[in-house]
């Protein structure tokens, strides 16, 4: 019988302690998890003060504990976190650069409390910056949008259904679609936000302490609310982590429409609008290109924050209480959800500001496709007193005359239009113009200019004001 290799053999060189060394290579978290370290280090400040206060360690070891940690954050933000995966996690590596530091009274830091209550308080921490943070950069796609609406808040472009031309419609009004859904999205981070305000820190490993902790300073301290109420919740929820990335998804929803309209707009059958040369990219072969690439990827991120939710899910989902291995999994997920969010609004962002709008072209197309159609079936209603289906079903028959003489509907033949009713006469076919469509559409949240412009004040206000958002 042959030889039988070593299975790990395979992996070469890397893995030469065989077993030994795969293990470590899977269960340490180092390489991710390095990215807590402000969190992870305030959270260990706040703690071993709340040791020291309440007696449970010395006043001196409290002293030197707090100096070694702030000597650590700086060497961190210096030079960054050391690698070391026979530390596993950003706790170990902490714990370990505080012993070099100190000495014994490191060790009396990790009085009161387990690594899980540790990193359940640090991914709280950071995200509920990554909350912050997010909800800036939407406020940027706002102010944005906002700037361009204020610009062409009377410029006319046609309004689709089912992408067909269907009504027309100002180019402000339609800017301020996003402003409004970059609005909700923000609501869902403030909600995801305070939410998760809530300590776990104290919670130790999963049946809280015998030790006379304070909780409520160790909260406070850290910025939160109040301690989570109960010790096995705190340490196996990951519910702030899956809001997180439910607000994320929606938001990279949202990203995607105006990323794919944007592609759109910049096809030459449309030629709505001309992206600068900062956000496009040109042909390997054909010189006359200029491709709507940071678009492009922006639409093509949404998938990946899709699957961090679903990731993040499926990896919750199945485990019972409390912790479980898995769990390391979540970090990396949300990290990724907040990288491609970020950096997708400030794309977009950029585009938006510089992008030009070719609104003579969007003009023309918002005159095509009897797009006034819905207009003289108003009238019809409101000047002579027609049923609304009647009066659809006289201008359905002049838009089909129209179409079969190859004309606008303002170019109906008097005598055409009369056979089909007579209350539809040349002048006021003559006067059904896109510019009186959208003037004549003043309803709450419609699309005239004075109500564009009445929104956009609104909407500035309420993203000026102390609330951020309305």
């Amino acid at each position: 019988m042959a030889n039988t290799p070593d299975s790990n053999s395979m992996w070469g060189g890397r893995f030469g302690g065989g077993p030994a060394a795969i293990m470590q290579e899977i269960n340490a978290s180092i390489p991710v998890d390095k990215r807590l370290w402000e969190e992870d280090i305030a959270a260990s400040r706040a703690h071993a003060a709340m040791l020291g206060a309440a007696g449970i360690i010395g006043a001196d070891d409290a002293v030197q504990i707090d100096r070694g940690l702030a000597q650590i954050a700086e060497e961190f933000a210096a030079t960054g976190v050391p690698v070391d995966l026979a530390l596993e996690d950003i706790h170990m590596t902490v714990e370990s650069r505080l012993k070099e530091l100190v000495g014994e009274a490191a060790g009396r830091l990790h009085t009161a409390r387990s690594r899980n209550d540790q990193v359940a308080t640090d991914f709280r921490l950071w995200t509920r910056t990554a909350c912050e943070r997010i909800d800036t950069g939407l406020a940027a796609m706002q102010a944005a949008l906002l700037a361009r609406a204020e610009d062409h808040a009377g410029s006319i472009m046609p309004g689709f259904t089912h992408l067909q031309v269907a009504q027309p419609v100002t180019l402000g009004h339609h800017l301020l679609a996003y402003v409004e859904m970059f609005g909700r999205d923000r609501g869902r981070f403030a909600d995801a936000r305070r939410r998760l305000n809530e300590s776990p820190l104290g919670a130790a490993a999963l049946a809280g302490t015998g030790f006379p902790i304070d909780r409520d300073a160790t909260a406070a301290a850290l910025g939160f609310d109040r301690p989570m109420a109960n010790s096995i919740d705190a340490v196996s929820d990951r519910d702030f982590a899956l809001e997180f990335c439910a607000s994320a998804s929606i938001a990279a929803i949202h990203l995607s429409r105006l990323a794919e309209e944007i592609v759109i707009w910049a096809s030459q059958p449309f030629g709505f609008i001309s992206l600068p040369d900062a956000w496009s990219t040109g042909s390997s072969i054909m010189p006359q290109k200029r491709n709507p690439d940071a678009a492009e990827l922006v639409r093509g991120r949404a998938g990946l924050l899709l699957g961090a939710f679903q990731r993040l899910a499926v990896i919750v989902k199945g485990l019972p209480l409390t912790y479980s291995k898995d769990l390391q999994d979540d970090k990396e997920t949300v990290f990724g959800a907040f990288d491609a969010l970020a950096l997708s609004l400030a794309a977009m962002t950029g585009m938006v500001e510089t992008l030009t709008f070719r609104t003579d072209r969007m003009r023309a197309l918002a005159a095509s496709g009897y797009s006034t159609a819905t207009d003289l079936a108003d009238w019809l209603v409101r000047e002579n007193g027609l049923p609304f289906r009647e009066a659809h079903h006289v201008v359905g028959a002049c838009v089909k005359r129209a179409e079969e003489l190859g004309v606008e509907l303002s170019a109906l033949p008097a005598a055409d239009a009369a056979a089909i009713h007579p209350a539809v006469t040349s002048d006021v076919l003559a006067a059904l113009t896109v510019e009186a469509s959208v003037a004549s559409r003043t309803s709450y949240g419609g699309t005239a200019p004075e109500r564009v412009r009445q929104a956009i004040a609104a909407a500035r206000a309420a993203l000026e004001g102390s609330n951020g958002w309305r």
